[in-house]
């Protein structure tokens, strides 16, 4: 969640993009909006938008309270990886990603040949983003998208995101009621936000436009293109398991902490499942020093490029490892304690009173927080893991 001294500027941003400034004040009603959606039909034009595919994607959109709802109450990210690990890559997961990666091996091979980026890694983000394209959700998107743009909250954003929604019509790729997907304006199989569906969408099947809602080859081109962008490297690895000594300098764990196999395994780090491979990479303590370790390579970056959230990003960089073969991460070193949401909130409360950036106040373990954890346990003399616990409370107290 943005914090609040952030909705200013966000504020702020929209007018300066000449956006309407009728967001300004958050409600659960939707008062305004009335008013809002012609003002935004207005400047959608002014931004070169067919008059016709504004009116005909706008025409009947309404202030949709259920999708402020979903936006204020993002629960998933408060659990922990081996939580959310162990829910989402499941053995259902796993057979039917494999079954995936073998029947379309062919169209596979001729992704990886232009973009660089293998099979498992594409189908982990399939299979998390909608099953497979089973579920990519029955939101209206240019509802949804509206509706973010009228609230406070992040106006700027999603009024950018509503303007490409609406070009992706007027291109012709897709009709306003095709148009379904997440509550968050996500639209297709592995659920592309406007802006990404208009810079990364491609045509692979040769019909003449990307379709990522109905056409599997468009979509896991486009999402191999995605990656491909955001620097993925071809036939290096990801993310691997590794065992860690108990006498670790905890605060060389870190994902942008790189270095070599060598200088890792002179500090005793060994690989869990054979050689380490090569490459430089982050030490990555995804719950601390007691639960499992993994050596995190530039290709992790790119997870991190594509969801921020450490603990998305780690399960589906996990579930690529399992899909390409590795075995079931291990438990780690020892039992690990974690604080639930309410603590979390007062950690970051009191890193911020105390002078450091934990990021947004939201209860959430986000790389920020884990950041200034790290920061204040070198200071304090705490093992600087970067997982906050009750000891860590304690001395922030």
């Amino acid at each position: 969640m943005k914090p609040r001294l952030l909705i200013a500027l966000s504020t702020g941003l929209s007018l300066a993009c000449g956006f309407s400034a009728a967001a300004a004040t958050c409600n659960a009603t939707g008062d305004g909006f009335g008013t809002w959606l012609p003002e935004f039909k207005g400047q959608a034009v002014a931004a070169g938008i067919p008059s016709d595919v504004v009116e005909r994607s706008l025409d009947g959109v309404a202030y949709d309270p259920s999708v402020i709802k979903k936006d204020r109450s993002q629960g998933v990210f408060s659990q922990t990886f081996a939580e959310f690990a162990g829910r989402m890559v499941n053995a259902n997961r796993l057979t039917l990603g494999a079954q995936r990666i073998q029947k379309n091996a062919d169209l596979f091979a001729r992704i990886e040949q232009q973009y660089g980026v293998p099979a498992a890694a594409i189908v982990a983000v399939w299979g998390l983003e909608s099953d497979f394209g089973a579920n990519n959700g029955t939101f209206p998107t240019l509802q949804a998208l509206a509706t973010l743009s009228f609230d406070c909250r992040r106006p700027a954003m999603f009024q950018a995101e509503l303007l490409d929604a609406l070009r992706i019509v007027a291109r012709g790729d897709l009709a306003p009621e095709e148009m379904k997907g997440a509550w968050a304006g996500e639209l297709g199989q592995t659920q592309f936000l406007p802006s990404n569906y208009v810079k990364y969408a491609v045509d692979f099947d040769g019909d003449g436009k990307p379709n990522l809602i109905k056409s599997a080859p468009d979509v896991l081109a486009s999402t191999a293109n995605y990656l491909h962008s955001l620097g993925w490297a071809a036939g290096q690895p990801w993310l691997v398991e590794v065992n860690i000594p108990a006498n670790l300098p905890w605060d060389q764990a870190d994902i942008d902490i790189k270095k070599q196999p060598e200088e890792w395994k002179a500090m005793g780090v060994t690989g869990t499942n054979g050689p380490i491979p090569a490459g430089e990479a982050g030490l990555y303590l995804p719950m601390g020093r007691f639960g499992p370790a993994f050596l995190a390579y530039h290709n992790f970056d790119v997870y991190l490029g594509w969801n921020e959230s450490l603990v998305y990003a780690t399960t589906a960089a996990y579930f690529g490892t399992r899909l390409g073969g590795a075995p079931a991460v291990g438990k780690g070193n020892g039992p690990v304690e974690a604080l639930g949401a309410a603590d979390v909130l007062a950690v970051q409360t009191a890193l911020a009173n105390k002078g450091y950036d934990p990021g947004p106040q939201d209860g959430k373990l986000g790389r920020k927080t884990r950041l200034a954890v790290r920061d204040f346990q070198i200071k304090a003399g705490l093992p600087a893991d970067g997982w906050p616990d009750s000891a860590l409370l304690t001395a922030l107290h």
